[in-house]
């Protein structure tokens, strides 16, 4: 398959109800349709999960629970279910990994993003969203190491860190730091143009205003 005719590939970890919120809101602010593979990976996930429904309800793309031996497709949305962590495979098809021991305790959103450098062939992305202590740090700089961008959300005030202020400062240049509205711009003008019919916008400002205040959220577990 040509280069341009292969999808990116977009992969966004978080971890927690703030994480979510974040997720939900990314999500909600990225065009439609938009030409990119996006695997969607939030912690904690040893207990049950309502991730799909919830983000079903924020956003047009379809949300599907990823499964061994299959294709990941541009304009939807794929997750993984609790102990079973979805990564990107060859040829775009996906796996799962098993991990009902947790032996990859909190760095499942590792686990994701370096399959992402391992396979992206240089079309990828790496999302950090809010989280706790540093999980995707590692894998995030895998993604920098690739030729792919990395993109986090604008840190917490001091004392605070979490996943946004490690992988800052593990990777070193970040293309995009800012809100989740800021992030889904910056995808979406890394997003090759004429794919959906109009022009991609472009990214805004790093510090951008926070998208407006959604409705409130269930608990993830």
């Amino acid at each position: 398959m040509p280069a341009g005719d292969r999808p990116r590939f977009v992969g966004v970890g978080a971890s927690g109800a703030e994480g979510l919120r974040d997720i939900r809101a990314l999500l909600v602010a990225l065009p439609a349709p938009l030409r990119a593979v996006l695997l969607v990976l939030l912690r904690p996930w040893d207990r049950p999960s309502h991730l799909r429904a919830i983000l079903a309800q924020a956003c047009p793309p379809p949300v599907l629970i990823a499964d061994a031996g299959e294709r990941f497709e541009p304009g939807r949305i794929d997750i993984g279910e609790p102990a079973r962590h979805p990564i990107l495979a060859d040829r775009s098809f996906g796996e799962i990994v098993a991990d009902p021991m947790r032996l990859h305790g909190n760095r499942t959103v590792d686990l994701l993003f370096h399959s992402v450098a391992r396979h992206g062939r240089g079309r990828m992305i790496g999302v950090v969203l809010s989280g706790s202590l540093d999980g995707g740090a590692r894998g995030l700089a895998a993604i920098h190491r690739a030729g792919g961008l990395t993109m986090v959300l604008t840190p917490e005030p001091p004392p605070r860190h979490g996943m946004p202020e490690s992988a800052i400062a593990r990777d070193g240049p970040i293309a995009t730091i800012g809100s989740p509205r800021t992030i889904a711009a910056a995808i979406a003008a890394d997003d090759p143009p004429g794919i959906a019919g109009e022009a991609a916008p472009q990214a805004e400002p790093a510090r951008a205003p926070a998208a407006p205040a959604l409705a409130p959220l269930p608990h993830p577990g």
